[in-house]
């Protein structure tokens, strides 16, 4: 517990300690004012008593003892029967406590912003589904033409590209206009997602940005579908394109015995977007990953909530860290360990991306 609460009093992130047994010791307006719960009714109780407590308390044994916090990502709490409230929390060992810092990540009061995404967004995507039908069909026939037209690998290349950006979107057209369980998952090469997203950003930037590659060719394939993964690396590049950068980097590596939210994964790969553009605004580094929410005016707000939507749906998650001139954005999908793991879509990780240490 600080010397001085008075001067976390004034600060608008909701902060909470704990004594080594896991009890409140203190809390600052902001967190009662985040649960909409009397502070006299919060002091002295175990943290295990609020709703989704125990999550927490479950954690604090893992807090990092070189001053580092351990980040929990999209934990609900609530009290008294109140609707939980979600929150990145990050656990800081401090004395013989902890000290939590709570980050908002809701945009729905009482709602799991992932559950309300598809809610506030179904009328207006179907209706754009719709609408992009004929276009679609438009470009896949003219395609079909060039094709037969086209005789230099160059050319065809192209083509090609764009019949499998045609067929790629009518897939997703139609599973917004005709919803159905997730396909099964199928073993899948993530740098044949990563070269699919290269040729979509070189054709798009041409010579104005440079792509560099950094993979690890050891990697194991990964349980899963290779359309969505590559929509969601595509919108993290195209962010990284509209963000004025001059560099775009993939890269891949291994991770063994990774954390992804509450699952213990023996071997995941690490699938890293950087840029060198002009970095994530101070006043959406909390916002980031809500729907409808953009930095530029002519954005739609929906490019980094989806791709996170995707990275859940494989079980793992999207994270980032940014400075003006150095972004990263980090996506973690576990490697399957069976046959029956890899054949199903895993559970969803729990929580979105937040800032990576």
């Amino acid at each position: 517990m600080p010397a001085d609460l008075a001067a976390f009093e004034r600060l608008a992130t909701p902060l909470c300690w704990l004594d080594a047994s896991g009890r409140i010791r203190a809390l600052n307006p902001a967190f009662a004012s985040w649960l909409g719960v009397s502070a006299r009714r919060l002091g002295g109780l175990g943290f295990d008593a609020l709703d989704g407590g125990a999550r927490v308390i479950a954690a604090l044994p893992r807090v990092p003892v070189d001053g580092q916090p351990l980040r929990l990502q999209r934990v609900g709490l609530g009290f008294g029967g109140l609707p939980a409230r979600f929150a990145d929390v990050w656990c800081l060992r401090e004395g013989e406590g902890w000290r939590l810092e709570l980050h908002p990540v809701e945009e729905f009061p009482g709602e799991d912003p992932v559950s309300a995404l598809p809610q506030a967004l179904s009328a207006s995507l179907r209706g754009l589904a719709h609408e992009l039908r004929n276009p679609l069909a438009g470009l896949k026939g003219a395609a079909q033409l060039l094709s037969r037209r086209t005789s230099d690998a160059d050319s065809r290349e192209l083509v090609g590209l764009i019949a499998g950006e045609v067929e790629r979107l009518n897939g997703l057209v139609n599973r917004i206009l005709h919803p159905a369980a997730p396909r099964p998952f199928e073993p899948t090469n993530i740098h044949a997602v990563l070269e699919r997203v290269r040729q979509l950003a070189e054709a798009e930037a041409g010579w104005s940005v440079k792509l560099i590659r950094d993979y690890d060719p050891s990697l194991p394939n990964l349980a899963g579908d290779a359309d969505r993964l590559t929509q969601a690396v595509w919108n993290l590049v195209r962010n990284a394109l509209e963000s004025g950068a001059g560099t775009v980097g993939l890269r891949t590596r291994a991770e063994h015995q990774v954390l992804i939210g509450d699952r213990s994964h023996r071997l995941a790969v690490r699938v890293e977007v950087s840029d060198d553009g002009r970095g994530v605004p101070e006043d959406l580094i909390e916002r980031l990953f809500l729907p409808l929410v953009s930095g530029r005016a002519d954005g739609t707000g929906l490019g980094l909530p989806l791709a996170q939507q995707i990275a859940r749906e494989h079980g793992g998650s999207l994270a980032y860290r940014s400075r003006p001139g150095h972004t990263v954005f980090t996506v973690l999908l576990p490697v399957p360990e069976s046959e029956d793991d890899a054949a199903a879509p895993p559970a969803l990780a729990t929580g979105p991306g937040g800032a990576l240490p």
